[in-house]
């Protein structure tokens, strides 16, 4: 069985990724307000501002409010 081709090199300087866009998908956005946080129970990424906190093995995890599955459906029902 051969190897697949390789698709990154590293280069001399020691940068491995010559044609990857710099940057996270998960970035911070200009205000702290904007920014993105997992859940801890669906692992789903989402703005600070639909999260809450919960008690969770007894210390405050955060995780989508009212809950999971109402935030689903409602981001669905917007489009």
């Amino acid at each position: 069985m051969a190897k697949a081709e390789a698709k990154t090199a590293v280069m001399a300087d020691g940068l491995r990724y010559k044609s990857k866009a710099s940057g996270s998908p998960f970035a911070a956005a200009a205000s702290f307000g904007g920014a993105t946080m997992s859940c801890f129970m669906c692992g789903k990424h989402r703005p600070r501002s639909l999260m809450g906190t919960r008690k969770v093995a007894g210390k405050s995890q955060t995780v989508c409010a009212p809950s999971c599955k109402e935030l689903d459906q409602t981001l669905a029902a917007r489009g």
